[in-house]
């Protein structure tokens, strides 16, 4: 009954401000994932969906920079992230807004801000992508500190870390192993001969294509490949140690949006467990962060997985150092 009340709740709130006729949304995931999501909104709402979508080389960044420039005046109403760690900064930096939707009841309160700034939906994991032709079984990495050892000297690629999910995942490892710690496994893989590229979906295309053997990506990445019946194979690392690193989507209001009911009901849309359940059948494979929410078999449950031990603000906080270290090691 619980489920049901909170549905209607949220059928009420949609058709209660039908009035509002548009609402701006700037997004980081992929525009084909995020756009047949956006354009059922429309469908359900009538509310006119206008979009601006990021580019895969400046993932995230370059919606962030446009935020935070357009902070006095925001011609934005949401901020869908594919990412979390930016949606964070913003939070610091006074563009965001709180709001807590009724959507977002059964969500786990780890992916909650608790002052209601954002909340997180539908995660990827970053994974390691193997050429299954090139790393035989016996040999796949388990970890990502196996990266470091001779054997894989110049066989390894992974997306520019200033930008995007992998922005993310070396602030992570500066949050959870210490600053020492994280730039010497840097280092070491820097000395190893690691290949720096644009983006993930660059990493995987080279790995699809054999010029390297194992990359860094993101779940989606892989799964795609893996659709398109590639040689490859997807290893979530340090399922017996540190744990793979769990991104959620997050979705914010923006201060002083200029189209605020409208901005609600696009939260609440993507907030719901159908959106959720719609992102983990689409080629994206995202995991759904309720238990409940229905998913394809080869969609991992949340409870499967072994999950960096950490709380996302830590992340935030690293942010910076982790930047300003990997800019000058892999300058280019």
């Amino acid at each position: 009954m619980k489920i049901l009340a909170r549905f209607l709740l949220i059928i009420c709130s949609w058709a209660g401000t039908a009035h509002a006729d548009e609402v701006v949304v700037y997004t980081s995931l992929d525009q084909v994932f995020s756009e047949p999501v956006l354009q059922a909104f429309e469908r359900r709402t009538g509310i006119k969906v206008k979009a601006v979508y990021d580019v895969e080389a400046s993932k995230t960044t370059g919606l962030v920079n446009r935020l935070i420039a357009e902070k006095s005046h925001p011609n934005a109403d949401v901020f869908w992230n594919s990412e979390i760690g930016r949606t964070l900064i913003l939070k610091r930096m006074g563009v965001l807004s709180p709001y807590v939707s009724p959507s977002s009841t059964a969500i786990p309160a780890r992916f909650k801000d608790v002052d209601g700034y954002w909340t997180g939906f539908a995660a990827r994991a970053r994974v390691l992508i193997v050429n299954t032709q090139l790393v035989d079984n016996s040999e796949t990495p388990k970890s990502i500190f196996d990266l470091t050892q001779s054997k894989w000297h110049g066989k390894v690629v992974m997306g520019y870390p200033l930008f995007g999910t992998t922005s993310t995942h070396v602030a992570a490892l500066f949050a959870l192993l210490g600053e020492d710690k994280a730039k010497n496994y840097l280092s070491d893989m820097y000395k190893n001969g690691v290949q720096i590229v644009d983006g993930n979906s660059v990493s995987r295309d080279m790995v699809v294509a054999g010029s390297e053997a194992i990359g860094f990506t993101d779940t989606d990445d892989v799964y795609s490949a893996i659709k398109a019946k590639k040689n490859v194979a997807m290893v979530y690392p340090d399922q017996d140690g540190i744990g793979s690193l769990l991104i959620p989507n997050t979705v914010s209001l923006i201060s002083n949006a200029p189209h605020l009911d409208a901005g609600r009901q696009l939260i609440d849309y993507l907030l719901s467990e159908e959106v959720e359940s719609a992102l983990a059948f689409s080629e994206s494979m995202q995991i759904p962060l309720r238990e409940h929410v229905k998913k394809p078999e080869y969609v991992p449950s949340l409870s499967s997985l072994h999950t960096m031990n950490l709380d996302y603000q830590s992340i935030a906080d690293r942010m910076e150092s982790a930047f300003i270290f990997s800019r000058q090691l892999f300058s280019r």
